[in-house]
């Protein structure tokens, strides 16, 4: 979390690591100076997931609630009970289990025990340094999946080596470790999900309690700052809110107006018994953040500064500090080192498993092309894969013309160029088949948004200034674009459009089972031949 400090006041202004995603749209108001208490309904929709829904959370006035009240920073801690219990029982039922019913041997209860709490341990230490217990990612929605399946496969593996190092295998077989590793992950499912669940009902009935705070903000800023996004993402609940002057009236002096208000955050700050002052300000104004530091020497309050709306979505991105050095990472490569070794893995077997099967409907089309008119069989073109390096593609021919140069002619409806066998070609996708060659060479893969041919590569990124970050994945032989109807030609720039949204879409929610579901939509997309000429 990068600084700003006077070192001589001590009084630091702190940058938080998450952004602030942008809540409504931004109101003019009459008045130059607005305290709003938390005693405002607010209504946040969460669609398109499974715990989504309306979440509502109504902040009343703390000093007269009598709820009992969850800390913020507690809410990991019980998180980790959660898990730690499902492991144990794990152990318990899973291990155990197989040891006294499959092999009939004598069942060691502390044994058991332990081994469940030892698997626990590794499992909250693996989690724990990867944020697993954060605040930000135990009020996300999302299911954490990809993130479970990783820290229980790595503390399965630690449990398996030190069941070989202290030589317990008689008390800890293989079948057992087994057992208890495949009994663990639905429990930790269950877990996780029981735990955001409860989690959810405690914000709408006000029991979770965050570091208490009060915001400050320009016009501008303020609107995108609200509090269920402070508690959710920052362990934050706001006590008050300040809206701050126009940023064109302040000075590195201060006007009257702007001392009153910035007087008047900390008069809050004091009433209502806060723990931190949030800033909402432009970045760029160094004089804003100046005389904010001057007046709030006079509070020992630490004061956050939140990201302001021009780098709000980059600070969403990793950040990593080199000593004491800061930076966020502005662009991410699409598929981590793992992802890209599991969609290649997925690519080889694919392939390879196509070519075995098809090799037979392969070898047919291509004596089937030889009879049926003069040339070549395979269609070689250049077209632009993965980084923008371009590679040479494989097809079975199904035109008279090998266009392949500045200026290529896409295919249209009953082309004269096409000839019989290949309209049958293009219309059943017989003639992509050698593309599983480019796949094994790793031009490209069996899911990616569709090459096209270098010319039209040009053309469209002229066109489209996102038409590059299809590159930043490899091509594939068919994509997301393609099972949704998205085949045949692109006369217009909307044509295309609708196609590259579809793969920047492809691109940002990758997953492997995403890529499994498009293979086998792609089955149902070539039988109904829709756009396929």
């Amino acid at each position: 979390m990068a600084l700003l400090a006077d070192r001589r006041a001590g009084q630091s202004i702190r940058f938080p690591d998450q952004a602030l995603p942008s809540a409504g749209d931004v109101t003019e108001t009459q008045a130059s100076e607005t305290v709003r208490n938390v005693d405002t309904e607010r209504t946040v929709s969460e669609g398109g997931s499974r715990l989504g829904g309306q979440l509502r959370v109504a902040n009343d006035d703390f000093q007269s609630r009598q709820s009992v009240q969850i800390p913020c920073g507690a809410v990991g801690f019980i998180f980790a009970g959660a898990d730690a219990i499902a492991i144990v029982a794990a152990s318990l039922f899973g291990a155990a289990g197989y040891q006294r019913l499959l092999l009939d041997g004598p069942f060691n209860l502390n044994f058991h025990v332990g081994a469940g709490l030892a698997g626990a341990t590794l499992y909250i230490l693996i989690g724990r340094s990867s944020g697993f217990y954060q605040v930000d990612a135990l009020f996300s929605l999302r299911r954490n999946t990809s993130d479970i399946i990783w820290h229980w496969f790595l503390t399965s593996l630690l449990l398996a080596f030190l069941a070989f190092l202290f030589r317990i295998g008689v008390e800890f077989s293989r079948g057992s470790i087994l057992c208890f590793a495949l009994l663990a992950l639905p429990l930790l499912f269950g877990s996780r999900d029981l735990m955001k669940t409860a989690l959810i009902a405690a914000v709408r009935r006000q029991r979770v309690q965050g570091r208490r705070v009060v915001t400050a903000g320009l016009r501008n800023e303020l609107p995108a700052v609200d509090p269920l996004d402070l508690l959710r993402r920052f362990g934050l609940t706001e006590v008050g809110r300040v809206e701050l002057p126009n940023s064109g009236s302040w000075s590195l002096g201060g006007n009257q107006s702007a001392l009153t208000s910035l007087d008047r955050v900390l008069d809050i700050a004091r009433e209502q018994g806060a723990e931190e002052i949030v800033l909402a300000v432009s970045w760029n104004d160094s004089r804003i953040i100046d005389l904010m530091r001057d007046r709030f020497r006079n509070s020992p309050l630490p004061v956050q500064l939140l990201p302001d709306h021009r780098i709000r979505h980059l600070v969403n991105n990793p950040a990593f500090t080199v000593r004491r050095s800061f930076a966020i990472e502005v662009q991410r490569a699409p598929l981590s080192r793992l992802e890209q070794v599991a969609k290649r893995a997925l690519d080889i077997v694919g392939a390879g498993f196509g070519l075995i099967m098809l090799s037979p409907l392969m070898l047919m089309t291509a004596l089937a092309i030889k009879l049926d008119t003069k040339g070549p069989v395979f269609f070689l073109q250049k077209r632009t894969g993965f980084n923008s390096k371009q590679f040479t593609i494989f097809k079975f021919r199904t035109m008279s013309v090998m266009e392949d140069g500045a200026k290529v002619v896409q295919a249209e409806r009953d082309d004269p160029r096409v000839s019989t066998l290949g309209s049958i070609l293009r219309a059943t996708s017989i003639d992509e088949l050698p593309q599983l060659f480019n796949v094994m060479l790793g031009n490209m893969s069996l899911v990616g948004p569709r090459p096209h041919a270098v010319a039209h590569d040009s053309y469209y990124g002229s066109q489209l200034s996102d038409y590059a970050f299809r590159h930043h994945v490899k091509p594939g032989i068919t994509g997301w674009a393609q099972i949704h109807g998205c085949r045949g030609g692109t006369a217009e720039v909307e044509s295309m459009k609708r196609r590259l949204d579809f793969d920047l879409w492809y691109i940002s929610n990758w997953s492997f089972a995403l890529d499994l579901q498009i293979l086998f939509r792609t089955v149902t997309e070539v039988v109904r031949r829709r756009n396929a000429y």
